[in-house]
Formats: C-alpha cells, structure tokens, sequence
C-alpha cells in the first residue's frame, strides 16, 4: 500500500466518520449551536472548533470545543493522523450543515460569513 492510497482510505474513513459524528448530537445541544450561531454569538473555525465571538457564549463554546477535541483525538489515533487533520475535516462538514449566516474564521483570521 502506497502512502498515497493510505491518505485517501484515511481521509475516506474521516468524512465517514464525521459525518455520523455530526449526526449523532444531541437534539437539543443542536439546536443551542445553530441558535448561536444564527445569532452571530459563536462562530465555526478552520480547524473544527468554535469560537465565542460574544463573551456570553464562551461557556457554551469551551463545553463543545472540549467534546470536539475528544472526537478528534480518538479519530486521529484510529485513523493514524493528526488531531488537526481531523479537525480541518469536520470543519468541512460543519460549514456544509451550518445554517445561513454562520460566520467561520479562515485561518489568516479573516471571518466570512455563509
């Protein structure tokens, strides 16, 4: 096997991954996140994290940056990548399911908004 060919399986079996991950969150939390966002409250990051773009959210934002880290973390082990790749994979995913207007932070810091 190329190391190629394992890139491609690794970042398969992410998108898979990620998207049943993203599947799975609880209703209500959901819901909350989407709230904030179309709020402008929370944004999305590049890497798959949330950022507290409004003081009031940083609680909410931490609780979930911590349960991402996690899903990353555990992703990256089984997948033999790095906790950044994954999370650059989500944030895909994220920005595909987000709802209008959510504002994401591209990595030169600059914020767009869908």
């Amino acid at each position: 096997m190329t190391k190629h060919s394992f890139s491609r399986r690794a970042f398969a079996g992410l998108m898979t991954a990620a998207v049943l991950t993203l599947s799975l969150a609880t209703p209500a939390l959901a819901d909350q996140l989407d709230d904030l966002r179309r709020s402008g409250a929370v944004g999305e990051r590049f890497d798959g994290l949330l950022v507290a773009r409004d003081a009031s959210a940083s609680g909410f934002v931490s609780q979930v940056n911590a349960q991402r880290s996690g899903i990353y973390q555990d992703r990256a082990t089984k997948q033999g990548v790095s906790p950044a790749d994954v999370g650059r994979v989500y944030a895909k995913q994220i920005f595909q399911k987000a709802p209008k207007g959510t504002y994401f932070q591209k990595e030169d810091g600059s914020w767009v908004q869908k």
